[in-house]
């Protein structure tokens, strides 16, 4: 897994890349953290994710929950393929605001 990123719009974005898995769960917390230290309103671009097994996914959600309690947002853009279906059978999409362009997200986070 790897993870970048980038101002679009004036939002910090974050690209995620390769595969979100038990593996990589703690490194995805302590990087997204780092991010958030930056900035706790932020769009992660998924385009890039490969894959997502349930730790990940878990690990999504801490961040998510972590965030928002200490007043952040975070939206998520571009999640597809399998990573999409994922979310589809656990249901995950319903606490994630998804969007299907980073732009898109972008501008629901400067509402």
């Amino acid at each position: 897994m790897e993870l970048t990123s980038k101002k679009v719009n004036d939002v910090l974005v974050i690209e995620i890349k390769g595969r979100l898995t038990a593996d990589c769960a703690d490194q995805y917390k302590q990087e997204m953290g780092d991010f958030i230290a930056q900035d706790n309103h932020l769009v992660q671009d998924l385009n890039g994710l490969e894959y997502i097994d349930s730790t990940g996914l878990g690990a999504m959600v801490f961040i998510l929950q972590r965030n928002f309690d200490d007043g952040g947002d975070i939206k998520l853009a571009r999640l597809q393929g399998k990573a999409r279906l994922v979310f589809d059978i656990t249901k995950a999409y319903k606490i994630f605001d998804i969007f299907d362009t980073v732009e898109a997200a972008t501008e629901a986070m400067k509402k």
